[in-house]
């Protein structure tokens, strides 16, 4: 399965979730070494563009990298890179700044780590996504501060699209095959483009093509939840987003998010968040500015090197 409606579903998950900056490093090392890299607040990301190198973390079973093979850490879980091989090692690495107050399903549904083999067969635009990004950096040429964090991002989406495909032909329900499902994928993406509109099960349903309770029980399924109660999740963190990212009144963010006052508006907000939403946006635009404020080590990443261990030369690094 390639690319199919509902992933612009996923467009909304990563535009909900992104904070801050991406950054991005070239990396080559040589000879026995290894980096060690503490749990982090998002998603990382390790291409290996030459030579081998193992990824162990925590809840996840230790896989070994070749030439174009990715791993993505979505949820930031600390982990060790090691060489596995003679002669140099070159890695393409970046990392996501996530918000995770308020983590979509779709995250929570991957595992701590997704290993994605090279196969020239599968994900042409991710490998193409993969090798502008290693050329940028390896150049750092004019218009890096544009072209890179475009990229990034790029790169982000392209992952997540490869880890959907391969799980999708695996499994039996969950997000993966729920974005696959050309019927509940509909109703997805109208729940998504439309968070106000007056849907019901019904309606829904008929946008899918299936009855109401065939929907109902294939939604649930795929899923997680009721559909009713993920268009309640959504609207809200529709409503969160744009306490976060604007000036709108909040009568204004109630209409756009499917309230039909601010008064039951900012009584689910407060039901859901735990606090006003006049509130919520005062401290989110803090915690917004802190972030927009954070700066990434010089070398891109936090790096330990063990005793015995060369340092890996930056081949060139940036910070978007």
């Amino acid at each position: 399965m390639e690319e199919d409606v509902g992933m612009d579903v996923l467009s909304d998950v990563i535009g909900a979730m992104r904070a801050g900056r991406p950054y991005s490093s070239l990396t080559a090392a040589e000879a026995a070494w290894r980096m060690d890299f503490a749990a982090f607040g998002g998603a990382r990301f390790h291409v290996v563009t030459a030579g081998r190198c193992r990824v162990t973390s925590a809840h996840a079973a230790a896989v070994t990298l070749g030439p174009g093979d990715a791993v993505l850490l979505p949820h930031g879980a600390e982990h060790v890179l090691e060489n596995a091989g003679d002669g140099t090692t070159q890695l393409v690495c970046g990392a996501y700044q996530l918000d995770q107050a308020r983590p979509h399903p779709l995250i929570q549904d991957l595992p701590e780590l997704v290993h994605l083999p090279a196969r020239s067969d599968r994900h042409p635009r991710l490998r193409a996504s993969i090798a502008l990004l290693r050329d940028e950096l390896a150049e750092q040429a004019p218009g890096d501060d544009v072209v890179l964090p475009a990229l990034l991002d790029v790169v982000l989406v392209h992952l997540f699209r490869a880890w959907i495909s391969e799980r999708a032909e695996r499994q039996d329900t969950g997000w993966c095959v729920a974005l696959g499902d050309r019927a509940i994928s509909r109703s997805l993406r109208a729940m998504h483009e439309h968070p106000a509109g007056r849907w019901t099960v019904e309606s829904l349903g008929a946008r899918a093509g299936l009855s109401r309770a065939a929907f109902a029980r294939r939604f649930a399924s795929l899923v997680g939840l009721p559909p009713l109660t993920y268009l309640t999740w959504w609207r809200l963190t529709t409503a969160a987003r744009l306490l976060r990212t604007t000036d709108a009144p909040l009568s204004v963010i109630a209409r756009r998010s499917g309230y039909g006052s601010p008064y039951a508006f900012a009584n689910a907000f407060k039901r859901e968040y735990g606090i006003p939403a006049g509130e919520y946006r005062r401290q989110r635009r803090t915690d917004h500015e802190h972030i927009a404020e954070w700066e990434p080590p010089p070398s891109g990443f936090p790096l330990t090197l063990v005793p015995e261990g060369r340092q890996p030369s930056t081949a060139s690094s940036s910070q978007s």
